[in-house]
């Protein structure tokens, strides 16, 4: 075979060693917009560095191999003894351990601490998505806990512990812990009130023996879960420790890991209680209300997983584009290829500027912004992590046959995409946790008007849109069937009236005239021709050195 036959021409270098977090301007400018001056420079500095190592070759491969290798289950050592341990590859521990030692399971007290940790979900999901589920539930377990302030003054200090501590032994013989959640049964999914796991009072005041099986138990190799079950007063919120204190191991039963589409580096599980020993948290009968504020948690982290998606998508299809030659020329210079990486890239800076709006409340506290994420949280779960697996699938096809195969690492983003959309409610659940928000928190209507009327008169597509969803709103009978539609237009005046107010103009207009304005196609590529997309497109390219 001729040697000149294995010479490689036009193909585009990996993207690798780059910076993920400077080289995303949105994110950039959210991080700017939303934190106090005084500490933009650490910010800056810890998210770069965290930036550097998720663009650098070493992690990439980890992420590669964390997914080449999932998780195995051992439910009984040679001797027969039930163990029920969950073996990961070095590279999901490398990875889980980088976050937690980057922040990004303690934002709870720490100032700008949620804008910041945001921020670097962010950008480390990029490197691999799998193991942020852990990261996540950890996060987001702190506001549960903390409805019992000696559970709180207990648990919290580890949960935003900066050291990745593996293994199961005590938690409190560890200098670091990880959350998982239990909620889930076959017999109800996402209806939860629908549990049959029971919890039966021990001597100990706050003690239970549960008896049940949960469906989807994520992350089973954790140290701690946040479980629901149903004690004498109703559905309650229990804290199952992974190893109980006198180092013995609690009744935790792994029955198999799920075979899933995606998320292939993580561990999701079926887990049999049978007088598993758990700790009561908040009050028996309010389950639903103790856990409410983890499922908001990890809702906002699924839109940042989402947005982190996406940005990895579009950076590679744009850098793809940028050295790929065809027809004569570079494939970022055709005016078809660059009206698709335009309105790929119009979609992923709208959703990573409405997470870092949302973060940015969550750093607030205040009533007015705890009423606003109430409906924006559950708007915003909805309609980005439903935005993603369309997103994801053109950004493959622009990379043509070298996005279809593994290598690309664009076929594992594609099944990751869905997933989001799925995990703490899908869209069905969102949709009508707005409806009840809507009908019975007034406050959390007026908060979110007053958030998209900051922008009010700035675009005449806004105005409209703005106008036409409070004609919808304003005739709440039979709103059920239409809660979709009602959602997605929310979600889209909020992303577009955060866009008028901070994007760049040719961002915001190209946002209005496709999303708002009706100018836009079924499928992405179909934006309005008289635009400036070169320029959104040139905003979107990640930089390399």
């Amino acid at each position: 075979m001729a040697a000149t036959t294995h010479t490689v021409t036009n193909q585009a270098p990996p993207l690798v060693g780059y910076d993920v977090f400077a080289s995303d301007r949105a994110l950039v400018e959210g991080v700017e917009r939303h934190l106090e001056p005084a500490l933009l420079d650490s910010a800056r500095e810890e998210l770069s560095l965290l930036g550097r190592a998720a663009g650098s070759a070493q992690v990439q491969e980890w992420g590669v191999q964390a997914n080449e290798n999932p998780p195995v289950l051992r439910t009984h050592d040679r001797y027969g003894n039930r163990v029920d341990e969950v073996d990961f590859h070095p590279a999901w521990h490398r990875l889980l351990g980088k976050a937690v030692s980057a922040g990004l399971t303690g934002a709870w007290s720490r100032p700008g601490g949620h804008v910041r940790r945001a921020a670097g979900f962010l950008v480390w999901s990029q490197a691999e998505g799998g193991h942020g589920c852990p990261v996540s539930m950890t996060h987001a377990a702190v506001p549960a806990l903390r409805t019992d302030p000696a559970l709180a003054a207990e648990w919290e200090p580890r949960l935003t512990s900066s050291v990745y501590d593996e293994g199961l032994r005590p938690a409190s013989r560890k200098a670091g812990v990880i959350f998982g959640m239990g909620m889930t049964e076959k017999q109800g999914g996402s209806d939860v009130r629908a549990n049959t796991t029971r919890a039966r009072a021990l001597a100990e005041d706050g003690t239970y023996a549960l008896t049940g099986h949960k469906w989807f138990c994520s992350a089973p190799m954790s140290d701690g879960f946040l479980v629901l079950a149903q004690a004498e007063q109703g559905l309650t919120c229990f804290l199952v420790p992974r190893v109980l204190e006198d180092g013995s191991r609690n009744v935790f039963a792994i029955q198999r890991l799920k075979d899933k589409l995606g998320n292939r580096s993580n561990a999701s599980s079926e887990v049999e209680f049978d007088g598993t020993w758990a700790r009561r948290v908040g009050d028996e009968g309010r389950g639903v209300r103790t856990i409410i504020e983890m499922v908001a948690a990890t809702r906002l982290d699924c839109v940042i997983g989402s947005a982190a998606l996406m940005r990895q998508a579009v950076a590679q299809a744009v850098h793809h584009a940028t050295y790929r030659e065809a027809f004569g020329g570079k494939l970022v210079d055709k005016p078809l290829m660059r009206n698709v990486l335009a309105d790929l890239a119009l979609e992923s800076e709208a959703a990573t500027t409405l997470a870092m709006r949302l973060a940015a409340a969550y750093d607030d506290g205040g009533e007015q912004e705890q009423a606003f994420l109430r409906l924006a949280v559950p708007a915003a779960k909805y309609w980005v992590t439903k935005r993603c697996t369309p997103l994801a699938g053109e950004a493959l096809e622009c990379l043509g046959g070298n996005g279809y195969v593994e290598e690309s690492g664009m076929p594992r983003l594609l099944r990751e995409a869905p997933l989001n959309s799925i995990w703490e409610g899908s869209g069905n659940v969102q949709a009508l946790d707005v409806l009840r928000a809507l009908q019975r928190e007034p406050l959390a209507l007026n908060a979110f008007l007053q958030e998209v009327g900051k922008a009010r008169g700035a675009d005449h597509r806004l105005d409209g849109a703005i106008k036409d969803m409070l004609t919808e709103l304003a005739d709440l009978e039979g709103i059920e069937a239409r809660a979709r539609r009602l959602v997605e237009r929310m979600a889209l005046v909020l992303q577009g009236s955060l866009l008028v107010r901070y994007a760049p103009p040719e961002v915001a207009d190209a946002f209005c005239a496709s999303r708002l304005g009706g100018d836009w196609g079924a499928a992405f590529g179909t934006l309005p021709h008289s635009l400036d997309l070169a320029s959104v497109v040139e905003r979107a390219a990640p930089r390399c050195p």
